[in-house]
Formats: structure tokens, sequence, C-alpha cells
């Protein structure tokens, strides 16, 4: 068991961890209601665990599918790009952008609600947008596959990303935390600058040359 969990890339643990909490979650309320984020309980009882664990359970399947694709699409790139660039530290800098990512993107959230004790909110996806922008700032020219068909480069789906959040969160005609996404992937951004400033060189030497 020891040798199988070394050979697994850190995206790989992590997609098999979220989704065996999810799982569990789903067949236990008790459980569910204690990881999620919510930010009454957070300001009265200081269970300010459920920042972390909130990202690591989901509404269901197709909640959980999406997230997970997208983090595994984006995950093992970004794995080596910080092997690379933070030797070392390459998986620290991996966790602190994505586990950052999913606390940072729920703390407004959690100032606007925390007097509403039947809001609540769950999911990756701001551990995940941040994983999406950071890898954006390496590879602004990549491809990237909407919904697995569709190829759009990257500069080009993060533009579109960032004005359908903006939009559909001041709609607020849907369930979605939109403004979770983009936190997050700012979030990315702000971490990989700080991580590799040269990063910026990289980004508008690929455009320029694209």
């Amino acid at each position: 068991m020891e040798q199988l969990l070394s050979s697994l890339s850190l995206t790989t643990l992590l997609i098999c961890i979220t989704v065996g909490i999810s799982l569990y979650a789903w067949r236990s309320p008790s459980v569910m209601d204690k990881l999620l984020l919510n930010p009454y309980q957070v300001s009265k009882h200081h269970e300010y665990w459920r920042f972390v664990t909130s990202g690591f359970i989901h509404a269901d399947y197709g909640h959980l599918f999406f997230n997970m694709f997208a983090l595994y699409s984006f995950g093992e790139f970004m794995e080596v790009v910080f092997q690379q660039v933070g030797g070392m530290n390459g998986d620290i800098y991996f966790l602190l952008i994505y586990l950052g990512g999913i606390i940072v993107s729920d703390i407004p959230s959690y100032l606007k609600n925390k007097k509403d004790s039947r809001y609540n909110s769950l999911g990756a996806s701001g551990g995940v947008s941040s994983i999406v922008f950071a890898s954006i700032l390496f590879a602004p020219t990549n491809k990237m596959l909407i919904y697995g068909i569709i190829p759009i480069p990257a500069i080009v789906f993060a533009v579109l990303y960032v004005w359908y959040s903006i939009y559909m969160s001041r709609r607020n005609m849907d369930n979605v935390n939109h403004s979770a996404h983009l936190y997050g992937g700012l979030w990315g951004v702000i971490c990989c600058t700080i991580i590799y400033p040269q990063v910026w060189s990289i980004f508008l030497v690929q455009l320029i040359n694209w």
C-alpha cells in the first residue's frame, strides 16, 4: 500500500481523497453537515476547519466529476511546472495554490453570509480554479477542451470564464458560488507571481509570439 501511494501523483492522490470523502458524505448526512462551509457555524462556533473540508465534498456526481476532471486535466501539468521552478518545494507550492484556493475563495462568502444559518457552500471549485489559472499563466496559448471536446486557447478561456463568473454572480439565479471561481483563479495568479515572478515574462513572450 505504501509503495502504491508513493507512486501516485499529488493530483491523483487529491482526486482519490476527494472522491472518497464525497461518496462517504453522501451516505452520511451528519458527516456532510459537519464538513460543509456554513458561515454561521464558523462564526458562532469557530469551526474553521470547514474552510478546508468543504473543498473535499460535492453536491452530486456531476459536480464531483467536472471538478475532478478539470483538476486531472491541469493538475499534473502544474506539478511538473512546480517541480521545475521550485525543486524540492514543488509539492508544497502545488498544495499552497490548491488548498489556499479552496480557503481564499470561501472567505467572501463567509463574510457575506456569516449571519445566515441557512447558507451552505461546498466543492473544490476554488482550488481547481487556482490550478487552472496558474496553468494559463505558464501556457496561455495552449488549447483547452471545453466539455472535453471544444478546443479553445487558454487565454481566451480565461477571459470568457471571468466574464461568465461575474455575470452569473451578479444575476444570482442558481445555487453555484460563482464568486468562488473568481477568487480561486485570482489566488492562483497571485501565488504564481510570488513563487515565480518570471512567469509574467513567459506569459507575455508566448502571447507576443502567438
